[in-house]
Formats: C-alpha cells, sequence, structure tokens
C-alpha cells in the first residue's frame, strides 16, 4: 500500500545531507515551508546549496537557515527585500556565494530540469553582466542567452492539502514554485496543512500528481512568517 505520510518534520528531512542542493518552495512568504526549513535547522546538515526565489526574511525560515551557516550558496532571484538582512550581511563579507537568476528564467530552469530539458536559450539577460561567459545565439533577428536547466538533490514544499498517494492541492500564490520543485527534486519533502483519505481530492483539481512526491508531513497549523518577523521572532 502506497502511504507517503511521515510522523514529523524532523523524520521527514533526516536524510538530508552535508553538501546537498535544496530547493525551497515560496514567493517570498507564499508557500514557505517554515516547519519543515525549521526542522532542517535542527538537523543540522551543512554545505547547502539552496535554490529559491529569495533569501528569506527576519530571522526566521529560509533566513535562520543560513544564518545558522548552513548554507553555502543560493541561487534566487530576490537576495535582497525589504526585511532581509541576513543574507546581505553574509553576502557582503564574502561568507556565503551567489548565483542571480531573473525570476522567470529561474522558474523555466526549473521547469525544463524537472521535464528533462537540459537547456535553453532565453532573450532575458541579454547585454547585461547576468549573460557574461553565457553561451548566445541570434534567432530571427533576436539575441538569446543559454541557460540550464535546474535540478536538486531535495525540495521542501508547502501544500495546501495532500493525501497519502502525494497528490497535492495549493493554496493561492503557494503554487507558482512548489509544483515545479516536486518535478525537479530527487526527493519532494511536502508539509501539507490537511491530508485526506485516497479520492477525495478530485483528480482533476490536482496540481501536483503523487508521483514528483516521496514525503508528506501534516502541519495543521503552518506558521505565518510575515507575524513571526513582525514579532521579532528568531529561530532557533
Amino acid at each position: 500500500m502506497i502511504n507517503k505520510i511521515i510522523a514529523s518534520p524532523a523524520e521527514a528531512v533526516a536524510e538530508i545531507h552535508d553538501g546537498a542542493s535544496v530547493m525551497i518552495g515560496g514567493f517570498g512568504e507564499a508557500g514557505s515551508p517554515i516547519e519543515l526549513i525549521h526542522a532542517l535547522i535542527d538537523q543540522g546538515a551543512k554545505d547547502l546549496t539552496v535554490i529559491s526565489n529569495n533569501t528569506g526574511s527576519g530571522h526566521v525560515g529560509l533566513a535562520a537557515l543560513i544564518e545558522n551557516n548552513q548554507v553555502a550558496k543560493t541561487i534566487c532571484s530576490f537576495p535582497r527585500t525589504a526585511n532581509s538582512k541576513v543574507f546581505p550581511e553574509l553576502y557582503n563579507a564574502g561568507e556565503i556565494e551567489l548565483e542571480l537568476v531573473p525570476q522567470g528564467t529561474l522558474a523555466e530552469r526549473i521547469r525544463a530540469g524537472g521535464a528533462g530539458i537540459p537547456a535553453f536559450f532565453t532573450p532575458t539577460s541579454v547585454n547585461t553582466p547576468l549573460a557574461e561567459g553565457k553561451e548566445s545565439r541570434i534567432f530571427n533577428g533576436r539575441a538569446y542567452v543559454l541557460e540550464y536547466g535546474l535540478k536538486a538533490d531535495f525540495a521542501l514544499v508547502k501544500a495546501e492539502t495532500a493525501d497519502r498517494y502525494g497528490n497535492l492541492l495549493y493554496h493561492a500564490t503557494a503554487r507558482n514554485f512548489g509544483p515545479i520543485m516536486c518535478t525537479a527534486s530527487d526527493v519532494a519533502i511536502v508539509q501539507a496543512k490537511r491530508i485526506v483519505r485516497p479520492g477525495e481530492i478530485d483528480p482533476e483539481t490536482v496540481i501536483t500528481p503523487g508521483i514528483f512526491v516521496e514525503k508528506v508531513v501534516q502541519v495543521m497549523n503552518p506558521a505565518d512568517e510575515s507575524l513571526l518577523v513582525e514579532k521579532q521572532m528568531t529561530y532557533p
């Protein structure tokens, strides 16, 4: 019997190893799997390469993982936002590596990785520093640069609803990186607010099919990153 439900966030992230590449869902705070990230902090894996839209806020979630010196490199689109304090300080001190990727290109690199597409050409970043050193070609009179698909060892994703097979539904904008990260990772680890019986999710509404998910853990009352930052909370 297929049953991908894991008892706790700690058990779900236990196999993430030093040096692993980890995709972390979220669009800002939307879809940010706070509980899984905090469990990874407790677990202690280091020298991680994190692929995410941004670098977190305040001193919780992804920002806390970075602050705990567990991340060697980030691949992201927005390394500095209104409440991002940790990453800019570490980057300016030369203590963390950054690969900056335009947001649409980041999403497409992840989607391509999950679809088995090794590389693609895009006009984004042409004639900018981000295109330096990259292969370029002209198509129909327009310049394009070559970008490579992205894959990762693990993905940490937040969903709204799951079943024991790993079929997923998301809430609003939480779905914009979660689904493609599940397809582009070797092991997709998902925290879900609700876990329902098989058959309760209409097959026509499934966003991420269970074939792309390895582990599901229920987090009934997930933390709200904005509230944690507003209260100046820290982790650990």
